[in-house]
């Protein structure tokens, strides 16, 4: 939104400068991006007329002029195509500072100049240079140009945010500004239009919904010889807008003023009744700015009897513009739902002032109001006789009073405004509101759609009473500390046990290849994406060793040759009643134990390895390995984990299968966890020390071979004495003296008593004990 301050100053002048006003704007919510001055300093230009011109006896291209300048007539050389007798024009006078040059006397080609008749480039009133720059016939001689072009103003450029819309015209503006400084607004008068004559346009609004109210009214015998007037053209031409005739200058004029879109129709090119509705099949209309538009079902038109005349809200069409010669015109005015509207210019591929309103919202209160504004003026410039207005009206959009509380406005703005100074600021705000106790009902402005809900009426108080003026207090408030459970472990705790253990952390897309799937996981039906964003990445993972593989082969591409990351994700698979969405931990392990170094022999990483770090993410619960199968691991070298009978996840060797497939050197160890599992722990339980030595006794014990040393471990456990502290294996042994099916297993036992030292007799006892259960339940026998 650009506009003069001039203009601005007619409408609501405060005691500001315009630096304090543009400030004020930015803090009130309307954020002033730009003040310009209209045109750059120059001095000694006036206004002038042209009395004779004659050719330059040495150039073709020269003129020799004599000039009115207010004074006595001046000889000026001039070389612009449309100089001629009796124009008005700038005349730049001898010692005048223009902006890259000074006037001085001179002779050019033997003729004396005294000045320089002025284009709009050479006063820095444009880029362009299309001649001189020519005055209305009533411009004052000798009038300093400074002033009569009032080109002291400033132009205010506003950045105005989507809800804004009240504020695209200059009227919103200056009751912004009235608001904040509590200033005079003084808007133009409008009276109502008395109709000279009878004639009215029938209008059928055969879309309602879409158009809740359309004024018009004819207006005949204008003449469009007359120039729109100076003061006029100026506030236009500041406002970005280029003149077209008086009518449409007029109808753009208003917009500004009013911030309601205008249209006019040449009443000649209408055959009968204005209709407003939607396209019928295969119409198109060829709109202003050239474009000819094949009409989609859901645009909005202002049409006649026999085709489209306008796009409603956006845009009028050649078959029906108002030209040098019309006489005869039908103003429109009217109010279109935004809904009708929005999204409108993408598809098109252009905006306009009008699309840019009315997709926001117009003041409808305002729209036959407007309409008179309008018609005044084309009767003050190009005259004319005036009918009656046509209006439609149907369901408008309503206005809902909504409450305010005193008490809730002091919770949200953190200030303490009482009922007064709450009154006060309404009233500036010109709200039209009752109360009753410490509560205001306000019904909102019709021009104001960004007002629904009580925060927003709290939202204006605060703009006018000012943002700068609320204090910064810093938030306080009292914290108590949350006790954090021994048996919970959070996801911050494990990921710093796998740092510390060597690993590095990744973060993968849950977007997959199916293919990875397919490889590493038993879930035969993956849940694939209707739009992936890539063709590799087609559906959700229920497993993160897909990933990990990935990350492994593009660090084995960069020649690191030592790896170990973990990922901590969401794993999705399809449930008997939709989705199921679990979290889970996964690592991968590939090269050397250690980094090379001189103190440790290389050794590549083993299942027993990756074993003791998950033994480490499990904490305190007791876990056991069981032999397992799975898609991804090496047949024999894969273990499911358990906890108390309950599957928590899985480890093991990557399957030499996919170690071809996937080009990796050596063979990797991987393992998967089900977060929930681990997140709880056993709360750890002291017990006393011993003080007393501990006994040893290894046995070795033969078995058979599908026995599993975590089977007999179990057992032992569950049936040992007291004193028996620890129980370990420490060999297996396959080989000679051994039956085919048989294997011996060497565990060593510790055995120690908090209050005395033991006997060899009860220790002997103690390891029999054991021994003799492991022969009645496996068969067990110990070896010779």
């Amino acid at each position: 939104m650009k506009f003069s301050e001039n203009w601005l100053r007619t409408l609501v002048n405060p005691p500001h400068s315009s630096d304090e006003l543009a400030h004020l704007l930015t803090m009130a919510g309307l954020e002033v991006e730009c003040i310009e001055l209209v045109a750059p300093s120059f001095d000694k230009v006036v206004v002038a007329e042209v009395l004779s011109v004659d050719k330059h006896p040495e150039a073709d291209r020269l003129n020799v002029c004599r000039v009115n300048a207010g004074g006595d007539s001046l000889q000026i050389v001039c070389g612009a195509p449309n100089v001629s007798v009796g124009i008005k024009i700038p005349c730049a006078l001898v010692g005048a500072k223009l902006a890259d040059l000074v006037i001085k006397k001179a002779k050019l080609r033997g003729q004396e100049s005294h000045g320089m008749l002025c284009s709009a480039k050479e006063l820095g009133l444009s880029d362009a240079a299309d001649g001189l720059y020519l005055l209305p016939d009533d411009a004052p001689i000798g009038m300093d140009f400074r002033e009569y072009y009032s080109l002291d103003d400033k132009l205010f450029t506003l950045k105005l945010t989507p809800n804004r819309a009240d504020c695209l015209g200059l009227e919103g503006v200056a009751r912004e500004i009235a608001a904040i400084t509590s200033s005079e607004l003084i808007t133009p008068k409008i009276d109502s239009v008395t109709n000279v004559i009878d004639d009215t346009l029938a209008v059928n609004v055969i879309e309602p919904e879409a158009c809740p109210l359309y004024c018009g009214r004819i207006i005949r015998n204008i003449s469009l010889d007359v120039p729109t007037p100076v003061w006029m053209l100026q506030r236009l031409e500041r406002s970005g807008l280029r003149s077209i005739n008086a009518v449409v200058d007029i109808t753009n004029y208003v917009m500004l003023e009013t911030g309601q879109p205008m249209h006019a129709f040449d009443l000649k090119k209408v055959t009968g009744a204005i209709q407003v509705r939607y396209p019928k099949p295969k119409e198109y209309i060829q709109l202003l700015n050239g474009d000819q538009l094949d009409l989609q079902s859901d645009m909005l038109l202002i049409a006649d009897d026999n085709e489209p005349l306008a796009l409603a809200g956006i845009m009028g069409g050649n078959n029906s513009v108002v030209t040098q010669d019309t006489t005869d015109i039908f103003l429109e005015s009217a109010f279109f739902n935004p809904n009708a509207i929005t999204g409108k210019s993408f598809r098109l591929g252009f905006s306009s002032d009008s699309l840019h309103r009315f997709e926001r919202g117009v003041d409808y209160a305002a729209t036959k109001k407007v309409l008179d504004r309008a018609t005044s003026l084309v009767l003050q410039i190009c005259g004319g006789n005036p009918g009656s207005i046509t209006e439609k009206k149907s369901v408008l959009p309503k206005r809902v009073a909504v409450s305010v509380r005193v008490g809730r406005v002091s919770r949200v703005l953190g200030i303490n405004l009482d009922k007064e100074q709450i009154t006060a600021l309404f009233q500036r705000l010109k709200f039209e509101f009752s109360s009753k106790g410490d509560i205001f009902h306000i019904t909102p402005p019709t021009y104001r759609f960004d007002l629904s809900i009580e925060e927003d009426f709290i939202e204006e108080l605060a703009r006018i009473y000012g943002y700068d003026r609320i204090p910064a207090v810093a938030p306080s408030a009292s914290l108590n500390m949350i006790a954090s459970p021994e048996t919970k472990c959070t996801k911050s705790q494990l990921q710093q046990l796998l740092i510390a253990r060597d690993y590095q952390e990744v973060i993968n897309y849950a977007f997959v290849e199916s293919s990875w799937e397919a490889d590493f996981t038993p879930n035969k039906a993956p849940i694939a994406l209707k739009n992936p964003i890539a063709s590799q990445m087609s559906v959700m993972r229920s497993s993160l060793v897909g990933g990990l593989i990935s990350n492994l082969q593009f660090n084995l591409n960069r020649k690191q040759s030592r790896v170990r990351l973990f990922e901590m994700g969401c794993c999705f698979e399809k449930g008997e009643d939709g989705y199921v969405q679990q979290n889970y931990l996964a690592g991968l392990c590939f090269g050397d134990v250690v980094s090379e170094q001189w103190g440790v022999s290389a050794r590549s990483i083993d299942f027993y390895d990756v074993k003791a770090d998950v033994e480490a993410l499990c904490g305190s619960n007791t876990i056991s390995f069981d032999v397992t199968s799975h898609p991804a691991l090496h047949p024999g070298k894969a273990a499911q984990i358990m906890i108390n009978e309950r599957t928590i996840g899985w480890i093991g060797e990557l399957h030499p299968r996919w170690q071809n497939k996937y080009a990796l050197p050596k063979s990797v160890v991987l393992f998967e966890l089900k977060m929930d599992e681990i997140e709880t722990s056993i709360l750890p339980i002291s017990k006393e020390i011993s003080k007393y030595p501990p006994i040893r006794r290894d046995i070795a014990i033969v078995v058979p071979s599908e026995i599993s040393a975590q089977t007999l471990l179990k057992c032992m456990n569950a049936e040992k004495v007291s004193i028996v502290s620890e129980i370990t294996l420490f060999d297996i042994y396959r080989g000679k003296g051994m039956a085919g099916n048989e294997k011996s297993l060497a565990f060593r036992m510790l055995l120690q008593d908090t209050e005395k030292t033991l006997t060899d007799i009860e220790a002997d006892l103690a390891v029999k004990k054991i021994i003799d259960i492991l022969g009645n339940q496996f068969g067990a026998r110990l070896r010779q």
